[in-house]
């Protein structure tokens, strides 16, 4: 007689899997504290939290048609936190970035999961309903794990990891591991498949950290070693040194030309 069955695996990564994901859910605080100190967004995105809601939302309707308890506690706890991020987000964004936002906000978990649930409810029959939105879900999953490749692309153009969070990328490739074991042992492919992309993409965010972890480091000229480019002038009588802002933080000193006489 088997010690583990099924269900018994089945519990222990969902029980993995909740913990994993909400060590993803609260990678981002050290961004935030950030955003919070300097009361700035700075580069920071808020689509990649956006729908990371609109999917915790869509995810706890999912859960409660397939009666799925371990999928309603860690999106729960989900739509919460990434409730607070977006709070902090439209606090602290400029106009412009905070117009986009509420616009991304109000089209996705507002009038898209409005929408969704009521074509559902309305033109699907009850077996029916779990599978189109099974389906539904597995998108979204698809769509949250693909957001963050616009900071991918950030970071490939800037050389710079400044605005990629490293503990997000760590957490989410251990998340969908769990989720993913989890999604096949109760035969769920809307959980397994979608957590392969997540896995692949968490990778693909390590080695790219790795790549340029080094690349925002801007290397300056100090004081004691300048650049000096001297330029001759009659009518100048005083040396004077101009901090010109070049690239390279090139020093000129602009000196009195000799005596021609």
């Amino acid at each position: 007689m088997a010690i583990f069955t099924e269900h018994h695996w089945a519990n222990v990564f969902g029980v993995l899997g909740n913990a994993a994901s909400v060590l993803v859910y609260l990678s981002p605080i050290p961004s935030f504290y950030r955003i919070y100190k300097k009361k700035s967004i700075e580069g920071f995105q808020a689509y990649p939290y956006v729908i990371a809601l609109f999917s915790s939302m869509l995810w706890i309707y999912y859960a409660l048609l397939k009666g799925t308890t371990y999928i309603i506690t860690i999106n729960a706890f989900g739509c919460f936190i990434e409730t607070i991020y977006i709070i902090l987000f439209l606090l602290y964004a400029q106009r412009k970035a905070r117009m986009k936002a509420l616009k991304v906000l109000f089209a996705l978990p507002v009038f898209g999961f409005g929408l969704m649930c009521g074509l559902t409810m309305w033109l699907i029959p009850n077996k029916g309903r779990a599978i189109v939105v099974g389906w539904i879900c597995l998108v979204s999953s698809v769509c949250v794990f693909v957001a963050p490749l616009c900071v991918l692309g950030q970071v490939i153009k800037t050389k710079s990891v400044e605005y990629m969070p490293i503990l997000l990328s760590i957490f989410l490739a251990i998340s969908a591991v769990m989720w993913f074991f989890y999604g096949l042992i109760i035969r769920d492919i809307n959980i397994a498949i979608p957590n392969v992309l997540g896995f692949s993409l968490g990778v693909a965010q390590i080695v790219l950290y790795m790549c340029y972890k080094d690349g925002n480091k801007i290397e300056k000229i100090t004081e004691n070693e300048p650049q000096v480019i001297v330029l001759g002038d009659e009518k100048i009588s005083q040396t004077v040194k101009l901090a010109v802002l070049l690239p390279d933080d090139i020093h000129i000193d602009v000196a009195p030309a000799p005596n021609r006489q």
